[in-house]
């Protein structure tokens, strides 16, 4: 089995955030605390999955949080085309990270059946539940279903040989991670399963959460699916960017060949608190 190259795409970023933002429990929490906004893009060959679609210009106005780039602009460096993506693992629903699957409409979505039913179901008539999720980005996907361009798991799943997807709920009820096989060992795209390193290192939970118990029991499942702690990548850590290479523009790093030496003490030093 060969081994896949996995890289993260910033597209977006919100420096105005304190720390009362990325943790429930923390004693510092009016300290600025930045937040980074990612699409991941695995690849072997001729063969590319994207991981979530970011979210575009027109949701940036609507919740007035602007996006840097366009995902699709963001990809290009990647030599990436929109409309040859043919695969598109959604972690969940949430705007960032599913408000752009109209811009990739030949894709077959890959999801849990868990997050379609909490999206589409009576949950949603809780505003505080509902605030994470825009309804254009839901009847997206229910449009893809019909299409027959949607397939959906229950629990754990093989995407492609290498690829696995990993039912983690918590943050919302059907996210799941991405466990792929790599050069460095096996990498676990998180997603919002850890916002940040320090959710899962020092078991801190997101306060945007619908189980904390499941998102708790994420935290191990996690340390369980990686090779190595170093190689589970946060959904929105800045972080990320200082310990894994730039693969040619300044918004792409690469992960599968794993952090870089020279920043093995900024990991231990910045994110076990």
């Amino acid at each position: 089995m060969s081994d896949w190259e996995v890289y993260s795409v910033k597209y977006a970023d919100r420096n105005s955030r304190t720390r009362a933002d990325s943790f429930i429990f923390d004693d510092n929490h009016d300290a600025p605390h930045d937040m980074d906004y990612f699409i991941w893009v695995l690849r072997r060959g001729d063969k590319v999955i994207l991981v979530d679609t970011g979210y575009d210009e027109a949701e940036a106005r609507e919740r007035e949080r602007p996006i840097i780039m366009d995902p699709r602009e963001a990809l290009k460096p990647l030599g990436l085309q929109p409309e040859a993506i043919t695969d598109v693992i959604v972690t969940h629903l949430h705007y960032d990270h599913a408000g752009g699957l109209h811009m990739f409409p030949n894709a077959l979505l890959h999801m849990q059946s868990a997050e379609m039913a909490f999206a589409t179901g009576p949950c949603m008539c809780h505003g505080t539940l509902q605030a994470p999720f825009s309804a254009g980005h839901i009847c997206e996907a229910v449009k893809r279903l019909y299409a027959g361009k949607l397939t959906f798991y229950d629990g754990c799943a093989e995407i492609a040989e290498g690829v696995t997807v990993h039912h983690i709920g918590g943050h919302s009820r059907g996210l799941q991670c991405v466990r792929v096989k790599t050069q460095a060992g096996w990498l676990v795209l998180a997603s919002d399963a850890t916002h940040f390193y320090e959710n899962f290192l020092s078991e801190k939970p997101f306060p945007i959460v619908v189980d904390l118990e499941d998102m708790l029991k994420g935290f191990a499942t996690l340390r369980q699916l990686a090779s190595s702690p170093k190689l589970i990548i946060p959904g929105h850590d800045p972080l990320v960017k200082q310990l894994f290479p730039q693969f040619g523009s300044d918004h792409i790093h690469r992960l599968d060949i794993g952090p870089l030496d020279e920043f093995a003490e900024i990991w231990k030093q910045d994110t076990v608190k």
